[in-house]
């Protein structure tokens, strides 16, 4: 059976972020995502470097059994051609990127990933996320170490242990070959996506809406309603028999992000209250902008812009108090786990000021003594824990009370495996776990 690639791509640079540092590809044989990083321009420099590398096995057919061996080298070029920059130009010191390139023959699909931008596969209503993320909270949660939903909280949630860029030692990449079945759905994303955005609304999305260039629309629209504090960019494709396939679909790739020539223009923003106020703040249109009119005489002028200037400080007062409104009433449905006068509390609200106004309220103090607790829950802490109802925060107390240090519960005459890994109590280093810290590397926050 011959199958097709139908492809689309999407991205966008949020509502925070100043440029786009995601760069995306698409074509009937060719899925590329990257997500860049190192500040400044270094971000937009690797991924769109590591688009292009890729970009590059695109031009001719390949057999099934060369698929691997291209994209590694692809990526391994891409990875030198970074380290050669960064040594050459001090200002992209420590720039990186994410990969992952879905590269197809035929019936065959072969992935090869490294990072946390993540791949997902639809096939028969279950969606399962295909990549394992390569950050130092999934490696804990792997040694149980951390629960998924903490992973979710903890402070070092951005530090990336594997990427390509300035970092020493060979490049790690997963690798593996598929079957590209017919009605397969494929989704590489950003964590502007699933940062934000749930595994279930991201499933109902790419059921629901069979049109990918709809469908990616919207993943767009999701991110851009939940706030979309980075980048966020998605690249898409169905499997269809060709026998079974329509009309065929344009061949023209798609480049989408810092790739793209036009990666620096704004967010789209959508119909969401974050984006509206984003649109509040943005800077105002230049003058090559604005549209050709007949000119007026200066005093014309003057008087025609008055009602226009009224009109739109009213919009723009009635725009920013409904947002304020609503934005309060919002924050009054969120919980967050924190500590207060030494004990672990629940508050409703989220932990912010507006002025001199706090936006957040005590809600229930339990007994548990932030000093009674382990290390790894006292660094938890750190940053307040965000859920969505009283029933969640209640949860992660229960969670909490039962990490209290060795001291404050019954001893136990068990004695720890000379083997074991380093308790929770004691102070987290990279050493401990066996990690060089010269090969991680930590997201900015936005």
């Amino acid at each position: 059976m011959s199958v097709q690639l139908r492809f689309a791509a999407f991205s966008d640079v949020g509502l925070i972020r100043s440029s786009n540092q995601d760069g995306g590809y698409a074509s009937p044989n060719l899925l590329v995502l990257a997500d860049g990083m190192g500040g400044a321009a270094a971000g937009d420099v690797a991924s769109s470097v590591t688009v292009g590398y890729l970009a590059a096995l695109d031009d001719d057919v390949h057999g099934a059994d060369d698929l691997l061996p291209l994209l590694r080298e692809a990526v391994n070029s891409a990875h030198e051609d970074l380290m050669q920059r960064s040594e050459d130009d001090p200002e992209l010191a420590g720039l990186g990127t994410t990969c992952i390139a879905l590269l197809r023959s035929g019936n065959k699909l072969a992935m090869v990933h490294i990072g946390d931008s993540r791949a997902y596969l639809q096939r028969n209503e279950k969606l399962t996320q295909v990549t394992h993320d390569h950050t130092l909270v999934q490696f804990l949660v792997d040694r149980g170490q951390l629960t998924p939903e903490e992973a979710e909280h903890h402070p070092k949630r951005n530090v990336i242990m594997r990427a390509l860029g300035d970092t020493p030692g060979d490049v790690e990449l997963d690798e593996s070959v598929r079957e590209a079945i017919p009605g397969d759905r494929w989704l590489l994303c950003s964590d502007g996506l699933f940062g934000v955005v749930s595994h279930e609304t991201i499933k109902h999305t790419l059921r629901n809406y069979h049109d990918l260039a709809s469908c990616g629309e919207h993943l767009i629209e999701l991110a851009l309603a939940a706030g979309a504090p980075d980048n966020v960019t998605v690249v898409l494709g169905d499997i269809v028999d060709d026998e079974k396939a329509g009309p065929a679909q344009s061949q023209e790739p798609i480049i989408v992000g810092s790739a793209a020539v036009d990666h620096h223009r704004p967010t789209r923003g959508g119909n969401s209250a974050a984006a509206r106020a984003n649109v509040l703040s943005s800077p105002p249109r230049t003058a090559d902008e604005e549209t050709d009119t007949e000119p007026l005489d200066e005093e014309e002028h003057h008087r025609s812009r008055i009602p226009a200037r009224i009109a739109a400080l009213l919009a723009v007062l009635v725009l920013i108090g409904g947002a304020l409104f609503g934005g309060y009433r919002w924050t009054q449905t969120q919980y967050y786990v924190s500590s207060d006068a030494g004990y672990v509390t629940i508050f409703r609200g989220i932990p912010q000021t507006l002025g001199p106004m706090a936006l957040s309220s005590v809600v229930e103090r339990s007994d548990i003594r932030v000093a009674d607790l382990q290390q790894v829950a006292r660094e938890r802490l750190r940053t307040p824990i965000t859920r969505s109802s009283l029933a969640e925060a209640r949860e992660i107390v229960d969670n909490l009370e039962s990490q209290l240090a060795p001291s404050s519960q019954p001893s136990s005459s068990a004695s720890p495996s000379p083997s074991a890994s380093p308790s929770p109590d004691q102070q987290f280093t990279w050493e401990s776990w066996g990690i060089d810290p010269s090969r991680l590397f930590g997201r900015d926050e936005p």
